[in-house]
C-alpha cells in the first residue's frame, strides 16, 4: 500500500511507477494494489494513495495539478460553490488528455514552483487563480478565509496582489483576516458599501464576541446551517441576543443561504435597519 510521502500537512505527491519499481514494488504488486483499491491509478504510470481526494485524482488523471478554487475548497478555505473542477496544465504538456466540459484550465506560469511531483499548486497560486476567477466580493472573502486559516500570511498580501490583474489590485484594501467566515466578509462589504461602518469581532462585556458591531448599535451575527438545525445552539444565541438587548443593542441574523444566495434580501434588511437607527439616533 501507498504511503504519503514526508511532505508538508495537505501535500499530495504522485508516485512515479519508476520510483516505486526503484523502491522495491514488483510490477505484479503494483497491478494487485490498484484492483484491491490500495493504489489509485488515476492514469498510467501515476499512482497515488487510496485516500486522495476525489478532485485531486481527477486532476492528475487529465495531466494538471488541482487549482484555483478547487484546491482551496479541498483546504477548507471558503469558495462559492462551484462544480467546475480547476485544474492547472502545463504549456505544451505531453500528458495532457481531452478535457470534460466541466473542467477549467489555468495556463499561467506558477510563482511559486510545486515539487515536480505535486498534485496540487501552492496555496499561493491557488489564491491568484481564485481572485481572478470569482466576483470581486467572493474574491474578498476568499483571500480573507485563507488568512484566518493561516494559509496566507499578512505580510504575503501585497506580493500576492502584485500578481493579479490591474484591475483586482483595488481589492487588497477590503481585506481583512479578521473575519471568522466568508459570509462574514460578504455581510460586512455589504454594509460597508451602504456607507455603515463596521467593527470586527468585537468583544462585550457580558456577551462575549460577536461578528459585527455596526455604527456602535446593531449587532451582526452570521449564521452557518448548524447554527438552526442544533436547539440547543439557537437557544445560547437568544440568550445572548436577550443579553444583548438589554445592554441596547439591536440583533440581526442573516442566514448563511440568504447572504450567499439572495444578497438582495440580506441588503434590504441592512438598509431598513440602518435607515431606522440612523433616524432614531438622530431624533
Amino acid at each position: 500500500m501507498l504511503r504519503r510521502s514526508d511532505t508538508p500537512a495537505q501535500t499530495v505527491r504522485v508516485f512515479d511507477r519508476g520510483a516505486l519499481l526503484g523502491a522495491g514494488f514488483s510490477s505484479e504488486a503494483l497491478t494487485r494494489g490498484v484492483r484491491a483499491g490500495t493504489i489509485l491509478r488515476p492514469r498510467s504510470g501515476a499512482y497515488l494513495p487510496p485516500e486522495t481526494h476525489p478532485d485531486i485524482v481527477a486532476a492528475v488523471r487529465v495531466g494538471g495539478r488541482l487549482a484555483c478554487v478547487s484546491e482551496l475548497a479541498r483546504l477548507g478555505v471558503f469558495v462559492r460553490e462551484n462544480s467546475t473542477l480547476h485544474v492547472h496544465i502545463t504549456r505544451g504538456s505531453s500528458r495532457l488528455r481531452d478535457l470534460p466540459r466541466h473542467v477549467r484550465r489555468h495556463w499561467r506560469p506558477l510563482r511559486r514552483a510545486p515539487h515536480p511531483a505535486d498534485a496540487t499548486v501552492d496555496v499561493f497560486d491557488a489564491l491568484i487563480q481564485a481572485i481572478g476567477c470569482q466576483a470581486p466580493r467572493d474574491a474578498v472573502a476568499t483571500v480573507d478565509s485563507a488568512l484566518h486559516l493561516r494559509y496566507l500570511r499578512e505580510d504575503d498580501l501585497d506580493e500576492l496582489f502584485r500578481f493579479v490583474d490591474t484591475k483586482r489590485r483595488s481589492l487588497r484594501r477590503l481585506v481583512d483576516g479578521r473575519s471568522e467566515s466568508g459570509t462574514e466578509t460578504l455581510v460586512r462589504l455589504m454594509l460597508r458599501a451602504l456607507g455603515a461602518h463596521v467593527e470586527l469581532q468585537v468583544v462585550i462585556t457580558g456577551v462575549g464576541r460577536v461578528d459585527l458591531v455596526v455604527d456602535g448599535w446593531l449587532v451582526v451575527e452570521c449564521d452557518s446551517k448548524a447554527h438552526h438545525s442544533d436547539w440547543e445552539l439557537q437557544r445560547r444565541d437568544r440568550r445572548r441576543d436577550q443579553a444583548l438587548a438589554a445592554l441596547g443593542y439591536c440583533v440581526y441574523r442573516p442566514i448563511a443561504e440568504d447572504i450567499l444566495f439572495r444578497p438582495e434580501l440580506v441588503i434590504a434588511a441592512l438598509r431598513g435597519l440602518l435607515r431606522g437607527g440612523r433616524r432614531q439616533y438622530s431624533a
